[in-house]
Protein backbone atom coordinates (compact mmCIF):
# COMPACT_ATOMS: atom_id res chain seq x y z
CA UNK A 1 0.00 0.00 0.00
CA UNK A 2 1.46 3.23 -0.89
CA UNK A 3 0.09 6.30 1.56
CA UNK A 4 1.06 4.15 5.05
CA UNK A 5 4.43 2.69 4.30
CA UNK A 6 7.67 3.32 5.53
CA UNK A 7 9.67 6.39 3.75
CA UNK A 8 12.46 5.90 2.25
CA UNK A 9 13.35 9.13 3.62
CA UNK A 10 14.58 9.83 7.28
CA UNK A 11 12.77 11.82 9.77
CA UNK A 12 11.27 12.51 13.06
CA UNK A 13 8.84 10.38 14.48
CA UNK A 14 5.20 11.64 13.78
CA UNK A 15 3.95 11.28 16.74
CA UNK A 16 -20.16 15.23 14.41
CA UNK A 17 -23.54 15.93 13.20
CA UNK A 18 -26.37 13.78 13.03
CA UNK A 19 -26.72 11.22 9.48
CA UNK A 20 -25.92 7.71 8.96
CA UNK A 21 -27.13 4.93 7.67
CA UNK A 22 -27.48 1.00 8.67
CA UNK A 23 -27.39 -2.58 7.89
CA UNK A 24 -28.17 -5.27 5.96
CA UNK A 25 -30.89 -7.75 6.29
CA UNK A 26 -29.68 -11.74 6.73
CA UNK A 27 -32.21 -13.29 4.95
CA UNK A 28 -32.50 -11.89 1.65
CA UNK A 29 -31.18 -9.21 -0.38
CA UNK A 30 -32.24 -6.04 -0.16
CA UNK A 31 -33.27 -2.91 -2.17
CA UNK A 32 -32.06 0.45 -2.12
CA UNK A 33 -35.20 1.65 0.08
CA UNK A 34 -35.43 -1.25 2.20
CA UNK A 35 -35.32 -1.13 5.56
CA UNK A 36 -31.74 -2.25 7.14
CA UNK A 37 -30.99 -3.70 10.38
CA UNK A 38 -27.96 -1.93 12.95
CA UNK A 39 -27.09 -3.92 15.87
CA UNK A 40 -24.38 -3.38 18.91
CA UNK A 41 -24.63 -0.42 22.01
CA UNK A 42 -22.97 2.19 20.15
CA UNK A 43 -24.94 1.71 17.09
CA UNK A 44 -27.98 1.01 18.09
CA UNK A 45 -27.76 4.03 20.82
CA UNK A 46 -26.02 6.24 18.49
CA UNK A 47 -28.95 5.95 15.97
CA UNK A 48 -32.07 6.37 17.85
CA UNK A 49 -30.15 9.43 19.11
CA UNK A 50 -30.26 10.59 15.18
CA UNK A 51 -33.23 13.04 14.59
CA UNK A 52 -32.31 12.44 11.17
CA UNK A 53 -33.44 8.92 11.37
CA UNK A 54 -36.10 7.00 9.96
CA UNK A 55 -36.82 3.80 12.58
CA UNK A 56 -39.19 1.43 11.90
CA UNK A 57 -38.59 -0.90 15.15
CA UNK A 58 -36.36 -1.67 17.67
CA UNK A 59 -35.88 -5.27 19.28
CA UNK A 60 -34.13 -5.62 22.59
CA UNK A 61 -33.58 -8.06 24.85
CA UNK A 62 -34.82 -7.70 28.99
CA UNK A 63 -31.51 -7.46 29.87
CA UNK A 64 -30.39 -4.73 27.46
CA UNK A 65 -33.49 -3.25 27.89
CA UNK A 66 -32.99 -2.12 31.57
CA UNK A 67 -29.25 -1.64 30.95
CA UNK A 68 -29.50 1.05 28.40
CA UNK A 69 -32.56 2.81 29.61
CA UNK A 70 -33.99 2.02 26.23
CA UNK A 71 -37.87 2.75 27.10
CA UNK A 72 -36.94 6.46 27.11
CA UNK A 73 -34.12 6.23 24.58
CA UNK A 74 -36.67 4.65 21.87
CA UNK A 75 -38.83 7.54 21.88
CA UNK A 76 -41.62 7.03 18.81
CA UNK A 77 -39.71 3.71 17.71
CA UNK A 78 -42.15 0.82 18.24
CA UNK A 79 -40.09 -1.29 21.09
CA UNK A 80 -40.31 -4.95 21.50
CA UNK A 81 -39.25 -7.43 24.01
CA UNK A 82 -37.18 -10.19 22.61
CA UNK A 83 -35.08 -12.98 23.27
CA UNK A 84 -31.36 -13.57 22.67
CA UNK A 85 -32.26 -16.41 20.20
CA UNK A 86 -34.88 -14.20 18.13
CA UNK A 87 -32.25 -11.38 17.54
CA UNK A 88 -29.83 -14.66 16.07
CA UNK A 89 -32.40 -15.55 13.80
CA UNK A 90 -32.97 -12.33 12.01
CA UNK A 91 -29.08 -11.09 12.17
CA UNK A 92 -26.33 -12.79 10.58
CA UNK A 93 -24.87 -15.73 12.67
CA UNK A 94 -21.84 -13.49 13.62
CA UNK A 95 -23.33 -10.57 14.65
CA UNK A 96 -22.16 -9.56 18.38
CA UNK A 97 -25.51 -7.76 19.16
CA UNK A 98 -25.62 -7.31 22.68
CA UNK A 99 -29.28 -7.65 22.86
CA UNK A 100 -30.08 -5.07 20.34
CA UNK A 101 -31.25 -4.53 17.10
CA UNK A 102 -32.68 -1.58 15.28
CA UNK A 103 -34.85 -1.77 11.63
CA UNK A 104 -34.15 1.97 9.85
CA UNK A 105 -34.49 3.44 6.76
CA UNK A 106 -31.11 4.41 5.30
CA UNK A 107 -30.00 7.79 5.50
CA UNK A 108 -29.58 10.32 2.11
CA UNK A 109 -26.66 10.78 1.58
CA UNK A 110 -25.82 14.51 0.13
CA UNK A 111 -24.19 15.07 -3.02
CA UNK A 112 -20.72 16.93 -3.46
CA UNK A 113 -21.60 20.21 -4.16
CA UNK A 114 -23.76 20.44 -0.66
CA UNK A 115 -20.86 19.74 1.62
CA UNK A 116 -19.25 22.57 3.19
CA UNK A 117 -16.02 24.07 2.03
CA UNK A 118 -14.62 24.33 5.49
CA UNK A 119 -12.72 22.23 8.14
CA UNK A 120 -11.61 18.69 7.44
CA UNK A 121 -12.96 15.96 4.73
CA UNK A 122 -11.40 12.57 4.07
CA UNK A 123 -11.68 11.02 0.65
CA UNK A 124 -11.32 7.27 -0.27
CA UNK A 125 -10.13 6.28 -3.12
CA UNK A 126 -11.31 2.79 -3.35
CA UNK A 127 -11.16 1.60 -0.24
CA UNK A 128 -13.41 -1.28 -0.52
CA UNK A 129 -13.11 -3.08 2.99
CA UNK A 130 -16.15 -2.34 4.94
CA UNK A 131 -14.18 -3.02 8.58
CA UNK A 132 -11.17 -0.15 7.07
CA UNK A 133 -14.29 1.79 5.78
CA UNK A 134 -15.92 2.16 9.46
CA UNK A 135 -12.64 2.32 11.12
CA UNK A 136 -11.77 5.06 9.30
CA UNK A 137 -15.37 6.97 9.85
CA UNK A 138 -14.51 6.92 13.48
CA UNK A 139 -11.51 8.26 13.00
CA UNK A 140 -12.73 11.15 10.90
CA UNK A 141 -15.75 11.58 13.44
CA UNK A 142 -13.04 11.41 16.42
CA UNK A 143 -10.66 14.00 14.85
CA UNK A 144 -13.64 16.53 13.61
CA UNK A 145 -13.59 15.71 10.04
CA UNK A 146 -17.46 16.18 8.36
CA UNK A 147 -17.60 14.36 5.35
CA UNK A 148 -16.06 10.95 3.66
CA UNK A 149 -15.92 11.25 -0.06
CA UNK A 150 -15.38 8.12 -2.11
CA UNK A 151 -15.82 6.30 -5.00
CA UNK A 152 -19.74 4.86 -6.18
CA UNK A 153 -17.62 1.98 -7.13
CA UNK A 154 -15.33 -0.27 -5.33
CA UNK A 155 -17.25 1.11 -2.25
CA UNK A 156 -18.86 -0.55 0.71
CA UNK A 157 -22.41 0.20 0.63
CA UNK A 158 -24.01 1.19 3.98
CA UNK A 159 -24.27 -2.25 5.78
CA UNK A 160 -24.73 -3.49 9.47
CA UNK A 161 -20.68 -4.52 9.20
CA UNK A 162 -19.86 -0.67 8.27
CA UNK A 163 -22.28 0.57 11.03
CA UNK A 164 -20.26 -1.63 13.83
CA UNK A 165 -16.99 -1.05 12.65
CA UNK A 166 -18.02 2.78 12.79
CA UNK A 167 -19.74 2.64 16.31
CA UNK A 168 -21.93 5.10 15.66
CA UNK A 169 -19.54 7.40 13.46
CA UNK A 170 -22.52 6.76 10.77
CA UNK A 171 -24.70 9.03 12.46
CA UNK A 172 -21.65 11.73 12.79
CA UNK A 173 -19.88 11.75 9.48
CA UNK A 174 -22.01 12.52 6.13
CA UNK A 175 -20.81 9.70 3.13
CA UNK A 176 -20.79 11.68 -0.28
CA UNK A 177 -20.48 8.90 -3.30
CA UNK A 178 -19.12 10.58 -6.43
CA UNK A 179 -19.16 8.60 -10.09
CA UNK A 180 -15.30 9.95 -11.01
CA UNK A 181 -12.43 10.59 -7.73
CA UNK A 182 -10.34 13.05 -9.91
CA UNK A 183 -13.38 15.11 -11.13
CA UNK A 184 -14.92 15.76 -7.75
CA UNK A 185 -11.26 16.38 -6.12
CA UNK A 186 -10.98 18.66 -9.38
CA UNK A 187 -14.78 20.41 -7.99
CA UNK A 188 -13.38 20.52 -4.12
CA UNK A 189 -10.57 22.43 -5.49
CA UNK A 190 -12.26 24.84 -6.79
CA UNK A 191 -14.45 25.18 -3.73
CA UNK A 192 -11.26 25.88 -1.80
CA UNK A 193 -9.97 22.79 -0.44
CA UNK A 194 -6.14 22.10 -0.19
CA UNK A 195 -6.07 18.27 -1.70
CA UNK A 196 -3.19 16.18 0.13
CA UNK A 197 -2.69 12.66 -0.90
CA UNK A 198 -0.90 10.10 1.59
CA UNK A 199 1.80 8.80 -0.29
CA UNK A 200 5.26 6.89 1.16
CA UNK A 201 6.83 8.28 -1.54
CA UNK A 202 6.36 11.87 -0.95
CA UNK A 203 8.54 14.38 -0.24
CA UNK A 204 7.23 15.84 3.20
CA UNK A 205 5.71 14.72 6.25
CA UNK A 206 2.21 14.75 7.09
CA UNK A 207 3.28 17.24 10.15
CA UNK A 208 4.67 19.30 7.68
CA UNK A 209 1.72 19.78 5.68
CA UNK A 210 0.02 23.99 5.95
CA UNK A 211 -2.24 24.84 7.77
CA UNK A 212 -5.89 25.35 5.33
CA UNK A 213 -9.53 26.56 6.19
CA UNK A 214 -10.55 23.73 4.36
CA UNK A 215 -8.40 20.37 4.01
CA UNK A 216 -9.16 17.09 2.02
CA UNK A 217 -7.27 13.83 3.13
CA UNK A 218 -6.96 11.57 0.23
CA UNK A 219 -6.02 8.22 1.22
CA UNK A 220 -5.66 5.19 -1.46
CA UNK A 221 -6.56 1.23 -1.52
CA UNK A 222 -4.34 -1.09 0.77
CA UNK A 223 -2.04 -2.77 -1.40
CA UNK A 224 -2.37 0.15 -4.56
CA UNK A 225 -2.26 3.07 -2.93
CA UNK A 226 -3.45 6.30 -4.69
CA UNK A 227 -4.51 5.67 -8.40
CA UNK A 228 -2.58 7.92 -10.78
CA UNK A 229 -5.20 10.54 -12.02
CA UNK A 230 -5.77 11.07 -7.72
CA UNK A 231 -2.24 11.59 -6.82
CA UNK A 232 -2.02 13.89 -9.90
CA UNK A 233 -5.26 15.54 -8.56
CA UNK A 234 -3.87 16.50 -5.14
CA UNK A 235 -1.72 20.14 -4.73
CA UNK A 236 0.45 18.52 -2.01
CA UNK A 237 1.42 14.94 -1.15
CA UNK A 238 3.16 13.78 2.02
CA UNK A 239 4.07 10.57 3.91
CA UNK A 240 3.84 9.23 7.61
CA UNK A 241 7.37 8.19 8.90
CA UNK A 242 7.62 5.00 10.19
CA UNK A 243 10.95 4.91 12.26
CA UNK A 244 10.53 0.97 14.06
CA UNK A 245 10.87 -1.91 12.84
CA UNK A 246 6.65 -2.22 11.13
CA UNK A 247 7.42 -1.09 7.80
CA UNK A 248 3.63 0.00 6.53
CA UNK A 249 0.62 0.44 8.35
CA UNK A 250 -3.21 -0.53 7.26
CA UNK A 251 -5.19 2.07 5.90
CA UNK A 252 -7.51 2.77 8.66
CA UNK A 253 -4.04 3.26 10.65
CA UNK A 254 -2.82 5.56 8.50
CA UNK A 255 -5.69 7.99 8.46
CA UNK A 256 -5.79 8.17 12.22
CA UNK A 257 -1.93 8.89 12.42
CA UNK A 258 -2.74 11.54 9.39
CA UNK A 259 -5.72 13.24 10.78
CA UNK A 260 -3.72 13.23 14.13
CA UNK A 261 -1.32 15.13 12.60
CA UNK A 262 -3.40 17.60 10.73
CA UNK A 263 -5.06 18.63 13.53
CA UNK A 264 -2.14 18.99 15.53
CA UNK A 265 -0.45 21.30 13.58
CA UNK A 266 -3.77 23.41 12.76
CA UNK A 267 -3.66 24.10 16.74
CA UNK A 268 0.42 25.37 16.34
Amino acid sequence: MNHPGKSSRPGPQTPGRPRGDGGKSARRPRRANDGVWLYGVHTVLGALANPARRNKRLLATRNALDKHGLRSRAGATPLEIVAPAQLGRILPGDAVHQGLALETAPLREPALKDIAARGLAVVLDQVSDPQNFGAIMRCASAFGAHTIICTSRNSPPQSAALAKAASGALEQVDIVRVPNLAQALTMMKERGFAIIGLDCGASAPIDAVPHHDALALVLGAEGRGLRRLTRERCEHLARIDLPGAMEALNVSSAAAVALYALVRAARR
